[in-house]
């Protein structure tokens, strides 16, 4: 972490820079110009240095740290970088589309210090306490309904009917539900990121209110062997409020990271023969696909809130205490080069090199191989029995979800030989098919 001039300006006896940047042009990282190329954006803000002026929704700006080491001195540096948003929110609308994403809440994301590991202890010693192979079954009991719906099709979006759906059906089971009540889950959860309207928000909201306090009270009268009653009964005793707290985090952190890296590791495999030149015996695996988008095209582009306790001097430009700065993981990975699907990415499955996809520091993600096996066993499951799946249009003219913090796809359509339910043998998604991992 850089507090100090940079060694050119250090050598001379020159002062830093004041604290400004004036005349800056700020790039915005929203609309539909960023979603259909951001790495060009990417470059072109290379000419800053280490971070950039951006900004994230309109007239609310941030400076985007989008080179590897600073970013890592950043998320390795809490004592001179905190979570706490407070200062900044007195400058932002409340009404603005990223107060969502960014506004302070009790939970392990926005909070420093003791606190912090005290909330992010739960978190990862629940998630360490499912069996894998509990987790694999589970994900394989939910990838089949969902194929189940759309394999006699012989078409299907696998953004909205699979890798969008699959991660919150799966969560609802590990916080202790039945399928059944996940419609609450899917409303709220959906609603939040996804809608277009204020009237929309309020009520995805409130569906997913609903569907927290509804789960937090079940389990109070009927603990079970799930993440809720975890959060429950771990030796940190969170109080009811602080548990509500990390069950909206985990699940709303889960939901979209997840489903995006669902999504893009398929649309990657479906244009790269190396995957699907034959499904059986491809020189690359679901595994090597995820390893390659969390490199090239991290489902998270752009998030790891920061804002300077201080004044602080850091790769070349001063910020104020209180101003929010962002990661970009998708420049900051990419700083060396990117490959593109289909291209080559050095070794069969190496992945190109280092990420930081699931950020790092005392902040880094608590659920990356979970979060890995639930998306390998995804893939697994859904190209075992649909193994001659081909994208309907070309992977230039997908869409892409405009927004300045993630990386999904708008839909995936795919077409493949049709399975019928009642095909000779039964229901091919209930035999044993390829395990994960």
């Amino acid at each position: 972490m850089s507090t100090v001039p940079a060694p050119g300006q250090q050598s001379s006896g020159q002062m830093p820079p004041p604290l400004s940047r004036p005349n800056h042009e700020v790039t915005p990282l929203y609309g539909e110009e960023f979603a259909a190329d951001p790495y060009a954006v990417y470059d072109r803000l290379r000419k800053y240095g280490a971070l950039a002026p951006v900004e994230i929704a309109p007239g609310v700006g941030a400076m985007l740290v989008i080179d590897y080491r600073a970013a890592l001195d950043l998320l390795h540096d809490p004592a001179t970088w905190s979570k706490d948003s407070s200062i900044w929110l007195n400058n932002v609308p409340e009404d603005s589309a990223v107060m969502p994403m960014l506004r302070g809440r009790p939970n392990a994301l926005f909070t420093d210090g003791e606190t912090h590991a005290r909330y992010r202890k739960v978190i990862a010693d629940s998630f360490g306490r499912q069996e894998p192979h509990e987790m694999r079954r589970n994900v394989q009991e939910v990838a089949d309904s969902l194929i189940a719906s759309f394999a006699a099709d012989g078409e299907a979006d696998l953004i909205g009917q699979f890798a969008r759906v699959l991660p919150l059906l799966y969560f609802n089971r590990a916080f202790g539900l039945p399928d059944e009540e996940s419609e609450l889950l899917i409303q709220g959860i959906m609603g939040m990121f996804d809608g277009k309207t204020p009237e929309e928000a309020a009520a995805a909201d409130a569906a997913y209110t609903r569907y927290v306090t509804e789960l937090t009270q079940l389990k109070q009268r009927e603990p079970g062997q799930d993440l809720t009653s975890w959060f429950m009964q771990h030796p940190a005793m969170l109080s009811a409020e602080e548990i509500v707290h990390q069950i909206v985090l985990t699940l709303g952190a889960s939901y979209e990271p997840l489903s995006n890296l669902i999504g893009n590791a398929l649309s990657r495999m479906l244009v790269d023969d190396r995957y699907y030149g034959n499904l059986s015996g491809g020189a690359l695996t679901a595994r090597d696909a995820l390893h390659d988008v969390l490199r090239n095209e991290p489902p998270m582009a752009n998030y790891s809130a920061h804002y300077p306790r201080r004044d602080v001097y850091f790769h070349g430009v001063w910020l104020r205490a209180g101003q929010l700065v962002l990661v970009s993981y998708a420049a900051a990975s990419t700083q060396s080069g990117r490959s593109a699907p289909g291209e080559s990415t050095g070794a069969a499955g190496s992945g190109g090199g280092a990420h930081l996809a699931w950020a790092a520091g005392p902040h880094a993600c608590p659920a990356q191989q979970p979060a890995l096996l639930i998306a390998t066993t995804a893939i697994e499951r859904l190209t075992a029995w649909l193994s001659d799946i081909e994208l309907t249009v070309p992977y230039d003219k997908l869409a892409w979800r405009p927004g300045p913090f993630q990386r999904g796809l708008v839909s995936l359509p795919a077409r493949f030989s049709p399975v019928s339910p009642d095909s000779a043998g039964g229901k091919p998604w209930k035999r044993s098919s390829r395990q994960s991992g």
